[in-house]
C-alpha cells in the first residue's frame, strides 16, 4: 500500500481538477450567455405566385390552336348556375383527335384531381408505369386513363380507373367546336 501522503496527494489532485473544470466550464457558460446573438438575417420576401386566369364555361374555354399536340390540355371552371357552384375542369386533346372535357373534383368527395402529364411522377408518387398521360387523384392516389371507357351511373364514360379506389370515371363536361373555339358547355350530373 502507498504511503497516505501520496494516496492524499491524488486525492487532492483530482479534486482541485474536477474544481478547475467546473469553473472553467460556469465561466464559459456565463460569457455565452452574455454574447450578444446575432440579428436575424432578413430574407427577401418570395414573389407572388402569378394567379392563373382561368376561362370561365359555358362557353368557350380554349382555342384550337392551343389544342394541336395529343394530350395537350387547358384548365377552366365550369360555373353550374343552377347550385351556383364553380368547379375546376380541363380540356384534354386526345390522340383520337377529339377533345374530352372533364371535372377535376373527384366524384363523390372533395379532393382536386390532377392531370399528370410527367410519367415519372406517375411512377414515383401514384405507383403506376403508364405510356401516357393520366388523371391522378393525390388524395386517395387512384389513376385514370382518359384513352379508355368506365362505367358510370350514366353509362359509360371516358376515364376507365387504372388503379385505385375511385368509385367511377371524373364527371364529364360535354365539349363542342365552335370555329377556332372549343367550349365547355355543360357538365354531367349525379
Amino acid at each position: 500500500m502507498p504511503p497516505m501522503w501520496i494516496v492524499l496527494a491524488l486525492a487532492g489532485a483530482l479534486v482541485l481538477g474536477g474544481v478547475i473544470a467546473w469553473l472553467a466550464h460556469s465561466s464559459s457558460a456565463k460569457e455565452q450567455l452574455l454574447l450578444p446573438e446575432p440579428a436575424p438575417v432578413a430574407q427577401a420576401p418570395e414573389p407572388p405566385k402569378p394567379v392563373e386566369k382561368l376561362a370561365v364555361a359555358p362557353g368557350p374555354v380554349a382555342g384550337l390552336d392551343e389544342l394541336a399536340d395529343p394530350w395537350s390540355s387547358k384548365r377552366f371552371i365550369f360555373h353550374d348556375a343552377a347550385t351556383g357552384r364553380d368547379t375546376p375542369g380541363i380540356v384534354v386533346h386526345l390522340p383520337d383527335g377529339t377533345n374530352w372535357g372533364l371535372s377535376l373534383k373527384e366524384p363523390f368527395g372533395s379532393c382536386e384531381m390532377e392531370y399528370v402529364t410527367d410519367l415519372q411522377k406517375l411512377e414515383t408518387i401514384y405507383h403506376y408505369r403508364a405510356q401516357h398521360p393520366m388523371i391522378g387523384d393525390p388524395c386517395n392516389k387512384t389513376v385514370y386513363d382518359l384513352s379508355k371507357y368506365g362505367t358510370a351511373p350514366s353509362g359509360l364514360v371516358r376515364g376507365e380507373i387504372a388503379q385505385g379506389a375511385g368509385v367511377r370515371p371524373p364527371m364529364a363536361i360535354e365539349i363542342q367546336t365552335k370555329g377556332r373555339q372549343v367550349l365547355a358547355v355543360r357538365m354531367e350530373q349525379f
